[in-house]
């Protein structure tokens, strides 16, 4: 599994099925599509793969790819017409709350501090079209992606890959990230942070991802995307997290100081 969902690029290989599950290949299909629609990695308007595609992808018959779209069609997540193709009419809903961004740092940092984390991966490469465009990286250019695993008590707790700009000057070594959280190495280079958007969603896991988080495939995990910008409007860090839904929680302080607050158990 590729948790960047490299999967809305064309030709990009897409998450494994559960081929001995009970849920229908199409409908398996189906749910990875929807969710990609309903986080915004495949915009309203955009094109959905061929049926022909899409079957070669997943290494599934053209009639399995076809009733996922058809799925989809009858969601109102797309529209299929015929020469034309299916392309996405789903608009995003979202409309985002405001909140103390220091306050939310500080406890964002707290969190990453009181849980114990496996780092799996840290290099620096052109990320993914969708990440840069985030980034508002040029193509070709470079930035530094970190694959964590979190834990609490021993239990795994959440996925977490995270990509930051390159040119920061920022000193980022499994040594440092598994004690130190990417918002803490960001401050400590002097970067301040201005602000930052952060987007929460539930979706289903694949296989790969349930591996990694020990649950069962197609179990119910908590996708939370932050775009972490510096004082000058830019953003400096993009963060994909994918939570167990059994064992994290946010709460929102919706008091005159406002307080994000994860919470895991």
């Amino acid at each position: 599994m590729n948790p960047d969902r490299p999967s809305a690029k064309p030709g990009a290989k897409l998450p494994a099925l559960a081929r001995g599950a009970a849920i229908p290949l199409y409908h398996q299909i189906y749910l990875t599509l929807r969710d990609e629609i309903a986080r915004g990695d495949r915009p309203y308007g955009s094109p959905m793969p061929t049926e022909m595609a899409l079957g070669e992808s997943y290494d599934v018959s053209r009639i399995t790819a076809r009733r996922a779209l058809d799925e989809l069609a009858a969601g109102g997540f797309v529209e299929r017409r015929r020469r034309l193709g299916t392309r996405v009419i789903y608009r995003l809903p979202t409309k985002p709350i405001e909140a103390n961004i220091d306050q939310a740092v500080e406890s964002l940092i707290a969190f990453g501090q009181n849980t114990a984390v496996k780092v799996l991966e840290v290099t620096t490469r052109p990320p993914e079209a969708a990440i840069a465009h985030k980034l508002g990286l040029a193509a070709g250019e470079s930035a530094i992606r970190a694959v964590r695993l979190r834990s609490s008590k021993g239990v795994p707790l959440g996925l977490i890959i995270s990509h930051m700009r390159a040119d920061l000057g920022v000193s980022v070594t499994p040594t440092r990230l598994t004690g130190t959280p990417m918002l803490a190495l960001l401050r400590e280079a002097g970067i301040q942070i201005g602000g930052a958007v952060q987007t929460i969603e539930a979706m289903v896991a694949d296989p790969d991802l349930a591996e990694r988080l020990a649950i069962e495939p197609r179990a119910a995990v908590l996708h939370v995307e932050r775009l972490v910008e510096d004082a000058e409007r830019r953003t400096v860090l993009v963060t994909n997290a994918y939570y167990r839904a059994d064992r994290y929680r946010i709460t929102l302080d919706m008091h005159e100081q406002n307080q994000l607050s994860p919470r895991y158990g």
